[in-house]
C-alpha cells in the first residue's frame, strides 16, 4: 500500500513538472490540509496558514520544471513551508518586539543582534536528536512533517495515547533542557515548537 502511494506520488511528480494541472490539483488535494495544519500550529492564524498554504503551491507550480520524480515531495513542500514560517517570523520581528517591552533588558543588543534562527534552530535541533528514536520520529513527523495525532497513530501502527504520550514527553524533555537564563531561545522554541 504504501509502495503504491510512493509510486503514484512519483507519477504525479512527473506530470506535473511537465505542466500537468490534474497533477498538481491531485497533489495539493493530498496536502493541502496537513500544510495547513502544520502552518497553523506555528502561525495560529487561520488566514495566514490559508495564505502560506496558497504561497507554497504557487512556488511548487512555478518550479514544476525542476521537479524530479525520485523527489521525496512531501519533504520538499514542507521544508518550503518551514522557511517561509521563518521568514514570516523574521519580518515580523517577533524577537525584536520582545526585546523592545523591556523584557530582554538584561541582554545587551551586542548579544540580541548575534542571535540567528539559524543558530536557534540548531540548539532545539541538538536537543531533539537526544530524544529516544521512536519519541524523535514521533516529534518529527508532527512538528516537521505537519501530521495530526491521528495520522501519526495510523501510520506507525500505534495507539492514539501513545503519540500523544510520546509527544508531552518530547515537549517536556525539551523544555526542561532549555536554558533558562537564554531567553532567545526559550522565545523560538515557544513560537516554533509548542
Amino acid at each position: 500500500m504504501q509502495v503504491r502511494t510512493i509510486q503514484n506520488e512519483s507519477l504525479l511528480v512527473k506530470s506535473l513538472s511537465k505542466g500537468n494541472l490534474l497533477a498538481f490539483n491531485s497533489l495539493y488535494k493530498e496536502y493541502s490540509g496537513r500544510l495547513y495544519r502544520f502552518a497553523f500550529g506555528y502561525l495560529k492564524s487561520v488566514e495566514e496558514s490559508e495564505e502560506l498554504v496558497q504561497e507554497v503551491f504557487t512556488i511548487i507550480w512555478e518550479k514544476r520544471a525542476a521537479l524530479k520524480e525520485e523527489l521525496s515531495f512531501k519533504s520538499f513542500l514542507f521544508t518550503i513551508a518551514f522557511n517561509i514560517i521563518r521568514k514570516h517570523f523574521r519580518s515580523k520581528t517577533y524577537l525584536s518586539e520582545y526585546f523592545k517591552t523591556g523584557a530582554g533588558d538584561d541582554l545587551d543588543m551586542q548579544t540580541s543582534q548575534k542571535i540567528t534562527y539559524d543558530s536557534l534552530y540548531q540548539y532545539i535541533t541538538e536537543l531533539i536528536n537526544q530524544l529516544p528514536e521512536r519519541r524523535k520520529e514521533i516529534f518529527m513527523k508532527s512538528r516537521f512533517d505537519g501530521l495530526s495525532i491521528k495520522e501519526i497513530a495510523e501510520e506507525l501502527k500505534i495507539s492514539h495515547k501513545t503519540v500523544e504520550n510520546q509527544l508531552t514527553d518530547a515537549l517536556k524533555f525539551i523544555r526542561t533542557n532549555l536554558n533558562r537564563e537564554d531567553i532567545p531561545v526559550v522565545l523560538f522554541f515557544i513560537l516554533f515548537f509548542s
